[in-house]
């Protein structure tokens, strides 16, 4: 059983019976499954999740062509996009081998196939699929976040940041949603600082901080004499920003006299200052960010819908603190870290009960706020642990969460088996299919699961 359990997986989908016997033997070398038909190839993949598969395209229904070869051939990459397959054809399907590696396939062989060469591919796949996995596991212990500034291990905020990226060199304009406090400039900075305008300047204006009396001469700039102070010409932050990046955040909160004159620029990329009769071209990169639902102040008049479509050509969502697993004490940590040696402190260190109220904690302004709060913590803490008194944070009085593997897994099991047995209508056998898994194993998950 522990031999079979080292070697490594091999599955064959073929319907003719002395064909996986002549392969079964081929490749004792490997713990060999076999299916004959789509629904057990799938099922035998969800369960395994081999590295290395050999299929016949004529597969019953369809013996005699390949429609439910390519259908099983689509499905089990849609699966398991890595798994190297290697599609036996006959002397006259060329057409359909080339078929099968366009849509993904690894490799082919013609029947009848030579044993020897077929085992040195199935070998080679084994081997690619080794390097490709353990290339993967690389990047992911080495990788960093790909926006300087940014520190988080959270796969929806990860995915943003690879949204950064692609973006970064065209010239798009970019809408960031995200919660006070949850890094937009910061990604907003990073989208300059990854394109090709990263030498030219990046401007930022905040509409909420400006008075609205003061906002357009700030955008546009005005000419000398223009209104009651105008001492000079002065140019505008768009202008500024000619050739560069320009940050319009908090846009929601944008007066909406002042939305058809930024529409305008948007449509023509000229401006004219305030007292001015000139029209002077700017070529910028516009960025824009708000915490406030759009869509809403659209429906209630306050926002232009025109305008709206104009800025969000790419939108991209920031989540907030409390729904970034693990990031709350990762930051903590490193804001930790940070002001200890800004205020010449020794190395100080969380409590367990401090990590646990940083969890727990909703953290509504984002990592603005749990910055402010770890600050003021390594200013104020009296000794070389950081308690939740040091933090300002309540203890919750309940047990803490349980990080038990074994718990954690049997709870998901139970979830899954819910989800399963929902999804096909109580059918115990389509619900083993469907999770990969044999039916008594199944059972005895009900069981254990007291699901009636």
């Amino acid at each position: 059983m522990t031999e079979n359990r080292d070697k490594k997986r091999l599955l064959i989908i073929e319907d003719d019976l002395g064909l996986q016997k002549q392969l079964r033997w081929n490749f004792d070398q490997y713990a060999v499954s076999v299916a004959s038909d789509r629904e057990s190839a799938l099922t035998l993949v969800r369960r395994y999740e081999p590295a290395v598969i050999t299929m016949d395209l004529g597969l019953p229904p369809d013996p005699d062509g390949s429609s439910e070869g390519f259908e099983t051939l689509k499905q089990i990459l849609a699966l398991s996009p890595d798994t190297k397959i290697i599609v036996l054809t006959g002397n006259q399907d060329h057409t359909n081998a080339l078929k099968a590696i366009e849509m993904g396939a690894y490799d082919f062989q013609q029947k009848p196939f030579d044993p020897e060469m077929l085992k040195l591919v199935v070998q080679r796949a084994f081997y690619l699929h080794a390097i490709q996995q353990e290339n993967k596991r690389l990047n992911l212990a080495q990788s960093h976040s790909p926006i300087e500034g940014l520190i988080t291990r959270d796969a929806e905020l990860l995915k943003a940041c690879r949204n950064i990226e692609k973006v970064a060199p065209s010239d798009v304009t970019v809408m960031l949603l995200g919660e006070s406090g949850t890094g937009k400039e910061v990604l907003a900075r990073a989208l300059h600082n990854l394109s090709s305008r990263k030498d030219k300047r990046f401007v930022a204006i905040n509409c909420a901080a400006i008075p609205e009396t003061l906002l357009e001469s700030e955008l546009f700039g005005y000419e000398k004499g223009a209104f009651t102070g105008a001492a000079k010409q002065t140019p505008g932050k768009i202008e500024m920003a000619d050739g560069g990046t320009f940050f319009l955040d908090e846009v929601g909160d944008l007066p909406f006299q002042l939305q058809a004159k930024l529409l305008r620029f948007l449509q023509e990329r000229i401006i004219e200052r305030i007292g001015g009769r000139e029209e002077i071209p700017v070529d910028v990169r516009i960025v824009c960010a708000t915490h406030q639902n759009l869509n809403e102040l659209m429906q209630q008049g306050k926002f232009r819908e025109d305008l709206y479509y104009r800025l969000s050509e790419i939108v991209i969502v920031i989540p907030p603190l409390r729904k970034r697993i693990g990031d709350a004490i990762l930051l903590a940590h490193h804001f930790k870290n940070k002001f200890c040696a800004k205020e010449g402190k020794a190395t100080l260190n969380f409590s367990q009960e401090a990590l646990s109220a940083i969890e727990k904690n909703q953290w509504a302004g984002n990592v603005r706020e749990i910055e402010n709060c770890i600050k003021r913590a390594v200013i104020m803490a009296e000794d070389s642990v950081i308690t939740p008194q040091d933090l300002g944070l309540q203890v919750e009085d309940d047990d803490p969460e349980s990080l038990n593997l074994k718990a954690l897994r049997e709870q998901e099991e139970c979830k899954a088996v819910v989800k399963a047995l929902a999804r096909v209508d109580g059918n115990v056998a389509h619900a083993a299919k469907l999770l990969g898994i044999s039916r008594p194993t199944l059972y005895d998950l009900i069981n254990r699961c007291g699901i009636k």
